[in-house]
């Protein structure tokens, strides 16, 4: 099953620890996450369930593609970090 962590400054926000989820896509994934986790999805997700500005997630590594609707796939083994995205100059 995927294996879902965040960073340690998004756990000091909201209760997010590591975990194995299931799910075949980003949203699928983070969906699990969110029935253990409810204040998790205001927070990572807008009111029209794309993923915030501020927010960003790697899946193997790899900056996922799709924002708005998550369907990114995610395989059994596969790895997903979520991170808030720094800005500025």
């Amino acid at each position: 099953m995927p294996r879902i962590a965040f960073t340690p400054n998004l756990q000091r926000h909201v209760a997010c620890p590591p975990t194995t989820v299931t799910g075949a896509t980003v949203r699928e994934a983070l969906a699990r996450m969110f029935v253990e986790h409810p204040r998790l999805e205001g927070y990572l997700l807008d009111d029209e369930g794309r993923l915030r500005k501020h927010m960003v997630v790697f899946v193997d590594g790899a900056p996922a593609r799709d924002r708005d609707g998550l369907t990114d796939p995610v395989a059994e083994s596969s790895q997903i970090l979520v991170m808030q995205a720094l800005s500025g100059g």
